[in-house]
């Protein structure tokens, strides 16, 4: 059969998640220092959508060289596990964040440990149901009246998977409206003790928002779309609409990386050390509070 292009992108795209995001998982475990809540989390985040890009490519590889229902099903089911683990994650990389800046004095504490080892388990627990689903028997292949526009899954799997990422988009834009809240009381605070706002001050907080914004903004602008076409989409509408809004989707886990784990210092040290040796072993780490973003 021919290729389609679409498919094409699609797993050049996956290409670069699992290469981007592999580098992420590596430095996360070849780093001693890199064990903190924060840093484990955002190892879950890397480890999903390395996971992703790696079923992006077998779907391009089992479509075009291997053609199989079973094969199919096992392929859809490993990429909805793998980018709801990725979504999942992103909400438990902003709950930390909120329970970093609402709980600092208690942060660093067995219970904040507990909390994150919970937030892991579900995540990955519920993205495992999610992704047996099709191949329990929640699929269309034997009733086409059924399809969504991502075959094969049906119309009312699209719609659960849809409706929990509207609920997570809707508490993560909530739990990032109050770390906003949170960091603008806080420098109001420092200049009430310092009798004035200094311009640093304002920097830092103006940064700090902007930044907030910008996360949400791109995961909201990769997935909205996608979420929205599975509700309101047909199956008989051409499959260009699923592809041109399923690309962009798949883009958030390329970008994933750059904001959470990239532009960290402390990653940035580890990927010296693993790759360049420019610092010694003994180099010290500080390690920052998953306040800081």
């Amino acid at each position: 059969a021919a290729i389609n292009p679409w498919d094409v992108m699609l797993c050049v795209s996956g290409t670069a998640i699992a290469c981007e995001n592999a580098i992420v998982v590596a430095i996360i475990c070849y780093s001693p220092a890199l064990r903190t809540p924060m840093f484990v989390l955002i190892g879950s985040l890397a480890t999903a959508d390395l996971l992703a890009g790696l079923g992006l490519i077998l779907n391009f590889v089992f479509q075009y060289v291997i053609r199989s229902e079973t094969v199919s099903l096992l392929t859809v089911g490993f990429l909805v596990a793998s980018f709801t683990a990725s979504v999942s994650s992103l909400l438990a990389i902003t709950v930390d964040r909120y329970l970093s800046l609402y709980n600092a004095l208690t942060y660093y504490s067995e219970r904040t440990v507990l909390c994150i080892h919970t937030m892991l388990v579900g995540t990955w627990g519920v993205s495992l149901c999610l992704g047996l689903l099709p191949v329990l028997g929640w699929n269309c292949l034997h009733d086409h009246s059924a399809c969504s526009v991502v075959r094969p899954l049906t119309k009312s799997n699209v719609t659960l998977l849809s409706t929990s990422f509207f609920l997570i988009f809707i508490i993560m834009l909530h739990l990032y409206i109050e770390i906003c809240k949170i960091v603008c009381r806080h420098a109001h605070q420092i200049a009430l003790q310092q009798h004035f706002l200094t311009a640093s001050h304002y920097v830092a907080t103006k940064k700090g928002v902007s930044t907030l914004a910008i996360i949400l903004g791109t995961f909201g602008a990769s997935w909205l779309p996608f979420a929205i076409y599975c509700v309101v989409g047909d199956p008989d509408y051409p499959s260009v609409y699923t592809y041109a809004t399923l690309l962009p989707a798949t883009y958030n886990s390329m970008i994933n990386p750059i904001i959470y784990a990239y532009r960290n210092q402390e990653i940035q040290r580890s990927m010296l050390v693993l790759f360049c040796g420019c610092f010694q072993s003994k180099v010290s780490f500080r390690s920052r509070s998953p306040s800081d973003v």
